[in-house]
């Protein structure tokens, strides 16, 4: 999860809270305004979990870090008899990570790392709240990551943009339009989430032309940096196209689920 996210972001946000863990990424719209929520229920990957927050009726924690600096310290940890991760202060704050590494004599070796953090204050917890999913257009279900990556990489040689289209009827097109090239990739029978049925979410999907399109131009390299971060093969992987305003992507995996917004270019 981590080695995902260190390629999607230099920085992030490490949400800490009694049952889960998040890592947000909220850019702001002048640098391309991608933002990312990442949700982690502790008890999937922890033994032990012990924290205690700012106050009683605020028991989080905040911190930004740089996620290349924690997959680098996690990577030592693979073949770990345990691995302890404890938020220290040591002439700044860090995230200490401990690892005790297997070891041919009784005694372990132990490796710790400590990687910086800033400590958010309480007042900017607000700009960290999980994004809201705006009224899309259309949903479906994402092709095969590998291919759809593929795809993209070839298509990053001719355009700076891509256009995603996708209909009700479970088809998807992947654009390229330059004045020398244009170029189009072509999914069918991908199939469409049942969002509209299932929780009453009024989408502008409802009443909607199945065969009509929704569009959106996006950077193509902010949607290939999403693919070729994908190191787990999501169960599911769904996309929600705002016409011309925006692409949210969901990646959902066994105990992690992975939002990823893409706003369209002018």
């Amino acid at each position: 999860v981590i080695n995902t996210i260190a390629k999607l972001a230099k920085t992030c946000t490490l949400r800490l809270t009694v049952s889960k863990l998040y890592f947000i990424l909220s850019d702001k719209v002048a640098n391309g305004g991608v933002s990312m929520w990442c949700e982690l229920c502790q008890g999937n990957f922890f033994d032990e979990f012990q924290m205690e927050g700012v106050a009683a009726e605020h028991n989080e924690i905040y911190l930004e870090l740089v996620p290349e600096n924690l997959s680098r310290a996690l990577k030592t940890a693979q073949s770990a008899k345990t691995v302890k991760i404890k938020l220290t202060n040591k002439h700044c704050p860090c995230l200490r990570v401990a690892v005790e590494l297997p070891s041919l004599s009784s005694s372990s070796r132990m490796v710790t790392h400590d990687i910086p953090v800033g400590v958010i204050p309480r007042r900017l917890w607000n700009d960290f709240r999980e994004p809201s999913v705006p009224d899309f257009d259309v949903s479906i279900y994402l092709p095969v990551l590998k291919t759809m990556k593929s795809v993209v990489e070839r298509m990053k040689n001719l355009s700076n943009s891509i256009v995603i289209e996708a209909n009700l009827s479970g088809e998807m097109n992947l654009k390229i339009e330059t004045d020398l090239v244009s170029v189009t990739t072509h999914f069918k029978d991908l199939g469409n989430p049942p969002w509209a049925s299932e929780d009453g979410c009024q989408s502008s999907a409802q009443g909607r032309d199945l065969e009509s399109m929704a569009e959106a131009r996006i950077d193509i390299k902010k949607l290939q940096q999403l693919l070729a971060g994908q190191q787990v093969n999501p169960t599911k992987a769904l996309c929600n196209i705002v016409s011309k305003r925006i692409v949210h992507f969901i990646l959902l995996h066994e105990d992690v689920s992975l939002q990823y917004f893409i706003p369209a270019l002018a």
